[in-house]
């Protein structure tokens, strides 16, 4: 499935321009299947399919990290911290927006959590801003604001 999702979407092969997609839904649609391929690579550690949803200029603000800026940086950053089964992400149900910025793509706006293997509670929580840029027949995120990083309610 997540092979599929990409050469639908990243891979260039997408039926949709941007200037095709006529609806608020249709554009939602996209963007919700571009975050759930982007974070099942993320959540199995799939750095090769990951990074191909991020723009090589990629910039990346977050509230206790700082400054990532570039692909390359953000795939070390992945694999260092994140790969080996310590953290998986979820999309809050309910929290996403999707907004069209006209001649580029789409802004999405949302919280997620992310989870310890071996907790069924939740270990954080946070909320997001990527903006994501259709070019060349393939959407890619070339900005990231992630903040408001803090310990999950239960």
């Amino acid at each position: 499935m997540l092979a599929l999702l990409l050469a639908s979407f990243v891979g260039g092969a997408h039926s949709q321009t941007l200037d095709n997609i006529k609806s608020q839904a249709q554009l939602k649609a996209v963007i919700i299947s571009l975050d759930a391929a982007l974070f099942d690579a993320y959540n199995a550690c799939d750095l090769r399919t990951f990074r191909r949803f991020f723009a090589d200029n990629l910039e990346l603000y977050h509230d206790q990290d700082g400054v990532i800026r570039g692909v390359e940086t953000l795939s070390k950053n992945i694999r260092e911290n994140v790969c080996g089964g310590d953290v998986r992400r979820e999309l809050v149900a309910g929290t996403l927006e999707v907004h069209r910025i006209k001649g580029y793509g789409a802004v999405e706006i949302g919280r997620h959590r992310f989870y310890h293997p071996k907790s069924k509670n939740p270990a954080g929580e946070g909320r997001f801003i990527n903006l994501w840029q259709y070019k060349d027949g393939q959407w890619k995120i070339t900005r990231v604001i992630s903040f408001d990083h803090h310990v999950a309610a239960k």
